[in-house]
C-alpha cells in the first residue's frame, strides 16, 4: 500500500515502532471498511430489528478506526498522549464490536468476518499501545 511507503519516506519519523505503527494504520483501515460494510449488510437483512445494536456498534468503531488510523498515521509533532487514548478508545470499540457480532455469527456470515477483522484490529491496536513509554499516559 502506498501508505506504507510514505510513512517510510517521512522527514520527521515518529519514536514508535514502525511496523507496529504500519500494522496498526492498515488494521484501522480494514476494520473501517469492515465494520461499515457488515453494518450496511445488517440493515439489508430480514431480521434487522435484531441487529439495532450491531449496526451501532459496528458504526461507533467504524468511526472510532477511521479516526485512530489517521491520527496515528501522522508522525509530525506527535502527542503521545493522545495518541494512547486514541488507541485505548479503539481498542474498546473493537473488543464491543468483536463481543455483539459473535452473537450474531452463526446467522450472519458477514457479522463472523467482521468480528474476526475486530478482534484483529484490538491486537494490532494493542500491540502499537506496547511500544508508547509508560510516562506518556494520559490522566
Amino acid at each position: 500500500m502506498a501508505f506504507r511507503e510514505i510513512i517510510k519516506l517521512h522527514p520527521q519519523q515518529t519514536s514508535l515502532d514502525r511496523e507496529a505503527l504500519l500494522r496498526c494504520i492498515d488494521a484501522c483501515l480494514d476494520c473501517t471498511a469492515s465494520c461499515t460494510g457488515c453494518a450496511d449488510a445488517d440493515l439489508a437483512e430480514n431480521d434487522v430489528r435484531e441487529l439495532v445494536r450491531c449496526i451501532r456498534l459496528c458504526l461507533d468503531c467504524a468511526d472510532a478506526c477511521d479516526a485512530t488510523g489517521r491520527i496515528v498515521t501522522r508522525q509530525t509533532e506527535s502527542d503521545l498522549s493522545l495518541i494512547r487514548a486514541m488507541l485505548e478508545a479503539c481498542a474498546a470499540a473493537c473488543l464491543a464490536c468483536a463481543e455483539e457480532c459473535e452473537r450474531h455469527a452463526a446467522h450472519h456470515e458477514h457479522c463472523r468476518l467482521c468480528a474476526e477483522v475486530c478482534r484483529s484490529c484490538k491486537e494490532a491496536c494493542d500491540d502499537l499501545l506496547a511500544t508508547i513509554p509508560a510516562q506518556t499516559k494520559a490522566g
